[in-house]
């Protein structure tokens, strides 16, 4: 890959200047952006999917907890091959959920497996993450989801809406592993960075973090 420049100390600030204009510009357009999501109009969701659980079955509406708000990350199903690398990385980063329940969100995994096969990855990777089986509801399918994908809901008393759907490049949001990596400078070392294309399907070198 291409090394920065070598440059003194005067032209680096001048440059590091330059960019901070950029960013500043970046960070307001996307704290609109995300003003702009907020209002998105939602639609009623049924609140009687049921999953399954290590403690049995459960409703959509048992998922929030008693929080107002739900993420529902909808994990790719299991292959013979196993788990899903760019699933696995964003389980992986998903990080504590006390700073989500402190703003009502709830916060929960879902694929189309077997309570044993979830069970058997937690065990492996040693997450803690809520995680339920979709196996026998038609949920998955329901959420337009074709591989993997995030959902969030609302909930105004026993009543459930669905506000936000995103996948593919979507998904990158979450994954606070690439806001580090974006700051250094070899970066992802994709070879879609250098043109500032996002559509060459990034993430060929995730795994699950104990094959690294």
């Amino acid at each position: 890959m291409k090394m920065p420049q070598v440059v003194s100390a005067e032209e680096w600030q001048e440059a590091r200047d330059a960019l901070l204009v950029k960013e500043k510009a970046l960070t307001k357009a996307q704290d609109a952006l995300a003003a702009e999501r907020r209002r998105l109009p939602m639609v009623e969701w049924d609140a009687g999917y049921v999953f399954e659980g290590p403690d049995g079955k459960v409703t959509l509406l048992d998922l929030f907890e008693g929080r107002r708000q739900l993420i529902v990350y909808h994990f790719m199903p299991f292959t013979s091959a196993g788990p899903c690398p760019g699933c696995s990385f964003v389980v992986d980063t998903m990080g504590r959920q006390e700073p989500l329940h402190n703003r009502d969100i709830s916060r929960v995994v879902t694929s189309m497996a077997t309570v044993d096969e979830i069970d058997a990855m937690k065990k492996r990777m040693e997450w803690t993450v809520p995680w339920y089986s979709a196996l026998g509801s038609t949920f998955t399918d329901d959420c337009g989801v074709e591989s993997f994908g995030v959902s969030v809901f609302l909930r105004e008393g026993d009543k459930v809406y669905r506000t936000y759907f995103t996948t593919g490049r979507g998904g990158d949001q979450l994954l606070s592993t690439l806001r580090y990596i974006d700051l250094t400078p070899l970066g992802r070392q994709e070879a879609w960075e250098e043109e500032s294309r996002g559509d060459d399907g990034p993430g060929y070198w995730w795994r699950p973090h104990d094959e690294y």
